[in-house]
């Protein structure tokens, strides 16, 4: 098959403009219609990940000399956003997607499998979990226990992961492991595991406070394969060039639509007030232009990063093995996830006990659980810790 599918037309709906309108319309008409039940079941938002690969929007980023949209991280940014202003849940499962999917689009080489696989993933949008986190490291993804078995051309694979992200619900899953038995924690491989080459025993519940929908609880992974399915390039490479900035990234995008839908919410209250007092400025309205100052000033911070990082080109991507993109990074991603909920708390100030009911119109009990999750997916006191380190000896200022 000719690799260079630059010419053909691209899927319906694959486009940026018409994949920002789907989703739109995703979030509007199905996300959030379906938020209150996926949050209060604490189950797979299975409607809305329907709805999105039906739009074509699972494979957006995939490059389109193979088939795909090759959109970029500030209009992946931008899905995830709007996704989240309707489902929290739903849009860290597209976020998340998003980021394995480019470690694999970013990191496959000339791999004739992986190849076939992203072309076979435009025309089936399957959807890609994760498996980066394992009992007995401490919530440190960039060491494994785990080790590939290789045995010909094919591997084994076992891992007692302390979360799966919604696992279960995935038609293949991105897992991280040692090389062999004999190497380092921190001598790590990449494997992608389909579903039906995998045997996964649930270890723990998912009863969280927030981000309820995602359904990633502790598994016990048993899997094997042929080693094709074994991306050629060491995860350290991977983790410092795609899966840290696009998870950081996406994540602050996310959390950005968390509070704006939070702030819109106060915004109808705002606007209703002043209808009921025509001529008159309510005194909520100062408040809510302060709160509407600190939403865009949390959107200029995670675009502007998105839009340096489209900038690099694989040219520029050296850059990020750089302390200083790692510090920027660390700091999107500490800074994104604090603002977030001190945003939703603002906004819940201005709408007052309305916020606080869950029956409401107003409520924003949901948008203040799912915020708070950000500061403990990869702990901001791990990043601060590594960001001190590198402080040590980077001695350009900011």
């Amino acid at each position: 098959m000719n690799e260079d599918a630059s010419a053909r037309p691209l899927r319906a709906g694959q486009d940026f403009a018409s994949m920002a309108s789907a989703v739109r319309r995703i979030a509007q008409e199905v996300a959030a219609p379906n938020a209150a039940d996926v949050d209060g079941q604490a189950r797979f938002p299975h409607e809305t990940v329907a709805a999105l690969r039906e739009a074509g929007v699972l494979s957006a980023l995939v490059p389109r000399e193979l088939g795909g949209a090759g959109l970029g991280m500030a209009e992946l940014g931008q899905l995830c956003a709007t996704l989240a202003q309707g489902c929290a849940s739903s849009a860290m499962v597209l976020a998340m997607h998003y980021s394995q999917l480019a470690c694999v689009a970013r990191h496959a080489g000339q791999s004739g499998f992986f190849r076939g696989w992203l072309r076979e993933t435009v025309q089936a949008q399957w959807l890609l979990a994760s498996i980066t986190s394992e009992v007995g490291t401490f919530g440190d993804t960039r060491s494994s226990i785990c080790a590939l078995d290789r045995s010909g051309e094919h591997f084994r694979l076992a891992k007692d992961a302390t979360t799966g992200s919604y696992c279960e619900h995935a038609d293949a899953m991105m897992v991280t492991c040692r090389r062999d038995a004999g190497a380092a924690a921190g001598d790590q491989l990449l494997v992608m595991v389909r579903k039906d080459q995998a045997r996964l025993e649930c270890s723990s519940s998912w009863d969280t406070l927030g981000m309820r929908g995602t359904c990633s609880p502790g598994f016990r992974l048993a899997a094997e394969g042929p080693l094709a399915q074994v991306l050629p390039a060491p995860y350290a490479d991977i983790s410092e060039r795609s899966m840290v900035p696009y998870s950081h990234i996406l994540w602050s995008a996310l959390w950005w639509g968390i509070a704006a839908d939070a702030v819109a919410r106060a915004g109808q209250f705002v606007r209703g007030q002043a209808r009921q007092k025509p001529g008159s400025v309510p005194p909520t309205a100062l408040r809510l232009a302060e709160v509407h100052a600190q939403l865009q000033a949390m959107k200029q911070s995670w675009l502007m990063v998105a839009q340096e990082f489209d900038a690099l080109g694989p040219e520029g991507e050296g850059a990020l093995a750089e302390i200083g993109w790692s510090l920027r990074l660390n700091s999107l991603k500490v800074n994104c996830s604090q603002a977030a909920p001190r945003i939703v708390q603002d906004a819940l100030q201005i709408v007052g006990i309305l916020g606080y009911k869950n029956d409401s119109p107003f409520s924003l009990g949901r948008q203040l659980r799912d915020s708070l999750s950000g500061a403990l997916m990869v702990s901001n006191e791990r990043i601060h810790a590594r960001s001190a380190s590198m402080l040590l000896v980077h001695k350009e200022l900011p």
